[in-house]
């Protein structure tokens, strides 16, 4: 049984896609421009990256202004309107209080990071973050897993890597962790686990004393 969860953070920990969308929205809006908001979710959940790029091209962007348009448009929305799933909290505090580790493995930067962890007052139950802003490449490579098993000295057989999408899994597989796909995509990858609630997550860990 695991004892360790690595967490990916947009879509998985906290519901922060409807910001994304809003503020990617409000950016095109800003340039005389306009997409209609289900496509620019549907982009933003495959990334951030892919979203600005994909509407880079179709509007003649610079890339780089449109990154810089969002994350001014982001910045201004409070963190409370990103609220973590309904049960997450009570999965990251058993998994604290049994002496395991919370670490997010994410493609977001650190200190926006840290601003929603601490927001939502779950900061003490995570022991570290590893983003691509420290210059680990994006999942589905697994260098930001491989890096936090053996910083945190974790037993891959005890560590499971939740996320919501695809790549996160495939990350996973690859780096030996178990794995738990959240929400209701379908898996391309072998999956250890999927749920659409966090209550599914922790009465699984329940049945297990560490």
């Amino acid at each position: 049984m695991f004892k360790n969860i690595l967490w990916d953070v947009d879509g998985t920990l906290f519901d922060t896609y409807p910001a994304i969308t809003y503020a990617i929205s409000k950016s095109l809006n800003e340039m005389g421009l306009s997409m209609a908001l289900n496509v620019i979710d549907g982009l933003a959940r495959q990334s951030l990256s892919h979203c600005v790029d994909t509407l880079s091209r179709r509007f003649k962007l610079d890339p780089d202004l449109l990154r810089r348009r969002f994350a001014e448009a982001y910045e201004k929305v409070d963190p409370a309107n990103q609220l973590p799933f309904s049960g997450v909290s009570e999965v990251c505090g058993l998994i604290h209080s049994r002496g395991g580790v919370n670490i997010v493995v994410t493609h977001r930067d650190v200190r926006s990071t840290q601003t929603l962890l601490s927001a939502h007052t779950l900061a003490p139950f995570f022991s570290d973050i590893f983003s691509v802003e420290q210059g680990y490449p994006r999942k589905p490579d697994p260098a930001m897993i491989l890096a936090a098993l053996e910083k945190h000295t974790l037993n891959p057989d005890q560590t499971l890597l939740v996320g919501d999408r695809d790549m996160d899994i495939h990350a996973g597989r690859t780096a030996g962790v178990k794995t738990c796909l959240f929400g209701q995509a379908s898996p391309a990858n072998l999956v250890d686990f999927q749920i659409e609630s966090y209550a599914q997550l922790l009465s699984h860990i329940k049945k297990f004393d560490l």
